[in-house]
């Protein structure tokens, strides 16, 4: 029993000198705070579910009931008032930056309408102003076919189709990619924070010779990697926590929809994972920039494989087969059952024992390569 509980005391004050060397890190502790709220807002709102405020100019050469049509439906909040310009402004305007579109409408363009000829309208994007060009032109395009076809049935409203589609759109009811994009940003941060705290805590020890240090004292490979992994693993829970509370729900303003315990039980399996593959990359290099680079080669595959940015049935199946190692891809599966459709226990033990089976494989590994190391 005494054994024990100096085995414990040693895991929590390990843990506890961890802490207090990250508290006076101020580059990791600006890196988890940007990470966790600034980063989160720009990857949710970086793509704009619609143009906003864009900047538009026309050149209305048939200056009739149909291109004034045009020129109205430009509204608020999407295009600011359109400018009325003319040829010779509209290349000057498009090179000085003014304007992100440029809209060309042809003389005789409201009698070759009516005679069913289908005129032409030139339509010019600005794609250095990339958020608004992504979905700007789209919107353009879909005004104009929509003013011009009620123009030419000279009613508003759509045809009556044969078969009606009643589309219920469930978890998400506006389709906002922000809803999506934050969730995903938080389970990106988690793996990202929690693989490079732990690898550079290890090599944080190594490069202020305190690791020579902690080989004189008696203790062990094991209560080392374990006070790492318990410290760096709850400061990332604790920020991802924060950031869904106060960043996803608070400033974001989106909602919820599941338990948060749950999903914290299922971040720690993850973080439990994540931080092993941590210490083994800190065993792996011999310094920062070394850890650094080995972090970019494993995140980039990691998130984008894992079914974070694209569903994993569109991908081959042999990479579908080889991810399910990874424990991104089961985090990524079971952050959204519970974040986006509320997901029990229930629902998603499955990934909670691949979780653990993984971070056991993981820390197994890490512990075996920190032993040879320390040797």
């Amino acid at each position: 029993m005494g054994h024990t509980a100096r085995k414990l005391s040693n895991i929590l004050q390990l843990g506890l000198k961890e802490l207090r060397s990250l508290y006076r890190d101020p580059a990791m502790l600006v890196l988890i705070i940007y990470s966790f709220t600034v980063a989160i807002y720009e990857g949710a709102t970086a793509v704009p579910e619609a143009p906003h405020r864009a900047s538009i100019a026309v050149v209305d050469e048939d200056r009739s009931q149909a291109s004034l049509r045009i020129i109205n439906a430009f509204q608020l909040p999407y295009f600011i008032q359109p400018k009325a310009i003319d040829l010779a402004q509209m290349d000057s305007g498009m090179d000085a930056g003014l304007y992100t579109f440029t809209l060309n409408i042809p003389p005789g363009f409201q009698e070759d309408l009516l005679a069913g000829r289908q005129p032409s309208i030139q339509l010019n994007v600005d794609a250095t102003q990339v958020s608004q060009a992504f979905t700007g032109a789209g919107h353009i395009q879909q005004i104009i076919a929509s003013e011009t076809g009620e123009f030419v049935r000279r009613y508003r409203g759509g045809e009556a189709l044969p078969v009606e589609a009643v589309v219920r759109t469930a978890f998400n009811p506006n389709l906002s990619r922000a809803w999506f994009g934050a969730v995903n940003e938080v389970i990106n941060q988690i793996t990202m924070l929690a693989i490079i705290l732990t690898g550079a805590a290890l090599i944080r020890e190594r490069e202020h010779g305190t690791i020579e240090h902690l080989l004189v004292m008696p203790v062990t490979p094991f209560e080392i990697m374990v006070g790492k992994v318990w410290a760096m693993g709850l400061v990332v829970l604790a920020a991802s926590a924060f950031a869904l509370r106060f960043v996803v729900e608070g400033w974001l303003d989106i909602p919820i929809q599941g338990s948060l315990l749950l999903f914290a039980g299922g971040a720690a399996l993850h973080l439990f994972a994540a931080t092993s593959m941590g210490i083994f990359f800190g065993t792996v290099a011999r310094s920062m920039p070394q850890l650094g680079l080995l972090v970019i080669l494993t995140l980039i595959p990691l998130q984008i494989l894992s079914g974070g940015v694209t569903p994993r049935e569109s991908m081959p199946e042999l990479v579908q087969q080889v991810m399910l190692f990874a424990p991104t891809t089961h985090f990524v599966e079971l952050a959204q059952a519970i974040l986006f459709r509320s997901a029990g226990a229930a629902v998603v033990w499955p990934q909670l024992l691949a979780l653990a089976a993984i971070g056991a494989v993981f820390f197994v590994g890490a512990l075996s390569r920190l032993r040879k190391s320390l040797r």
